[in-house]
């Protein structure tokens, strides 16, 4: 027996040590981790940053507590906020352009105007650091319906406000990074309080606590639960951008003048083009980088044009360059300095006024993608200018693609009362590319682009009055212009007989001269009334055309019977 003693010892220690190691095996498993987060590793922030938290998502953009104020960067308001605002680094402005106003502030400045007045802020609206332009929470907020709450590491925005799914916690526990015993505690909670749950799943659910911190939480800690609805901010309501539209659909043609002399041609163009409502002499063309333009304007023009019932829309262009110094304007130097693009903006408007012009069409070619954003903020000052003067506003446009996306049509059909599509250059001069100015399917795959962000009361198509007869000699392509005039001349002088052709719906014609092959597809009358009957059909604002002299009476009759339709 006493030999035995040892041997039941042992085992009962094995088995003491085996339960003690089950046990802890156990309790590591099943414990709760006291570990805690450092929240400012969990919100990736260091210095002067915050983490936003956007309605219920954490994004990578930060933003700044300065002096007690919260500020966003600019792209960070331009992405999630409000696209409006827009930054001049080199004269330190920060503007906001509404349907009647342009409000301004100084970086740095406290300080808010506009035209019929100012306002002190009692802090500084934006600032600039390292290039980088930072607009004030509160600032952002009074052109804005948003609310926010500044935590310790984070900031909370809100933009929408919906139903919400609420409960109470049952007893005091702790919100956790991820849902386990084993994940690190961000905070704790107490019995009584509330939170939101976002997502629940078997035993776990994600909530969202009142100071905006986000993890997850036992299911059987959760009790009354609730809908509740959030009160919308709708402290802002922003300016009506009011338009001046026809009652009818337009019938505009683009008069091209290329000097003073060429004013006297309008009765002649007038009376040959039935159906004519608007008439758009190319008069201004920017001719240096500060904003100024060339002008072959006559009121004795206008004044004839209304005796003859024509509205004028005059129309300025940055792609004629200065006949006297021979330099080429810079759209971008032009538009992206403001006291030069306002300057520009005032001309243009007590212009129009002077001459009494009904409207202003602009044709701006050479806007890149650098350009785009001081583009649009000059169509919103000018058409603040328009509206306030009572004159209509319309912006030339190429066919819409993703790669010239950044004319932003919708903006356009925002804060223009006409956006102008020229439903031409599919194929063009000098590109070496035989094929049709305007197939069918090109103009009416540009036309539903458009209305994608549009109004089709506000769209206007473009009509080409010309062809492109294409010379192809070996790898050699030339081309010269045919308008819809001469067409039918040439091609009788040269026994050519066009034949339809359903895929660009237009009549086409291809021969052999010598070494030269010869292509046409043709606009005349059964193009352009294919065309217009697309229009038609898309109910849009009307038809455009250039140019003014180069149409047939038929083409003529066609557009007429359009426009009343």
């Amino acid at each position: 027996m006493k030999k035995l003693i040892p041997m039941i010892a042992a085992i009962v220690l094995i088995l003491v040590i085996g339960v003690i190691a089950f046990g802890s095996m156990v309790w590591e498993k099943y414990s709760y981790s006291k570990e805690r987060v450092d929240m400012e590793e969990y919100f990736k922030v260091s210095g002067d940053q915050v983490a936003i938290i956007l309605q219920d998502e954490m994004i990578a953009e930060k933003a700044h507590i300065r002096e007690g104020i919260c500020y966003f960067e600019l792209g960070t308001v331009h992405i999630y906020l409000n696209e409006i605002f827009y930054a001049d680094k080199a004269e330190g402005l920060l503007l906001y352009t509404t349907a009647v106003d342009v409000y301004r502030v100084n970086f740095g400045d406290s300080v808010m105007t506009w035209d019929e007045g100012s306002e002190e802020l009692g802090y500084a609206a934006a600032y600039l650091e390292e290039d980088v332009v930072y607009v004030a929470a509160d600032y952002v907020k009074r052109f804005t319906n948003l609310s926010y709450e500044v935590f310790e590491c984070h900031v909370q925005v809100d933009t929408q406000w919906d139903s919400r799914l609420v409960a109470e916690i049952e007893k005091d526990t702790a919100i956790r990074q991820r849902g386990g015993v084993k994940s690190p505690i961000l905070r704790d909670l107490i019995a009584g309080e509330q939170v939101e749950i976002l997502e629940k799943m078997d035993t776990w659910s994600m909530i969202k606590t009142s100071d905006s911190i986000i993890g997850y939480v036992e299911n059987k800690l959760l009790t009354n639960e609730s809908i509740t609805e959030e009160v919308p901010v709708t402290d802002y309501r922003a300016p009506e951008y009011t338009s001046l539209l026809s009652d009818k659909r337009i019938s505009l043609g683009w008069h091209s003048i290329g000097g003073l002399a060429g004013n006297a041609t309008l009765d002649t163009m007038a009376a040959e083009s039935n159906g004519l409502s608007t008439i758009a002499p190319t008069w201004f063309s920017l001719n240096d980088n500060e904003g100024n333009f060339r002008s072959f304007a006559s009121t004795a023009y206008v004044e004839r044009a209304h005796t003859l019932g024509l509205q004028v829309w005059g129309v300025w262009d940055d792609f004629n360059f200065s006949l006297e110094t021979g330099n080429n304007v810079d759209i971008y130097q032009v538009l992206s300095v403001t006291s030069r693009r306002q300057g520009l903006v005032a001309n243009i408007a007590q212009t129009a006024m002077s001459l009494g012009l009904d409207g202003i069409n602009i044709d701006f070619e050479k806007i890149g993608a650098d350009s785009g954003p001081h583009f649009l903020q000059f169509l919103r000052e000018l058409s603040v200018r328009c509206r306030e003067n009572g004159l209509v506003l319309s912006v030339d446009n190429y066919v819409p693609f993703n790669f010239n996306s950044y004319y932003r049509l919708d903006i356009q059909g925002q804060v223009a009362d006409y956006v102008v599509i020229m439903g031409y250059d599919e194929h063009w001069s000098g590109s070496g590319d035989p094929g049709s100015v305007a197939g069918i399917d090109f103009v009416e795959n540009g036309i539903n682009r458009t209305l994608e962000s549009v109004p089709a009361e506000k769209v206007v198509n473009a009509l080409p009055f010309y062809s492109i007869l294409w010379k192809v000699e070996g790898a050699a392509v030339t081309d010269e212009f045919l308008t819809i005039k001469n067409t039918a001349d040439f091609l009788a002088r040269n026994g050519i007989v066009p034949v339809w052709d359903d895929e660009t719906c237009q009549n086409y014609a291809e021969w052999l001269s010598g070494n030269v092959t010869y292509k046409i597809w043709l606009e005349d009358e059964a193009s352009i009334n294919v065309k217009l009957n697309v229009m038609r059909n898309k109910n849009i604002g009307g038809v455009a055309v250039w140019k003014l002299g180069n149409a047939t009476s038929g083409v003529w009759e066609l557009i007429s019977a359009y426009v009343n339709s």
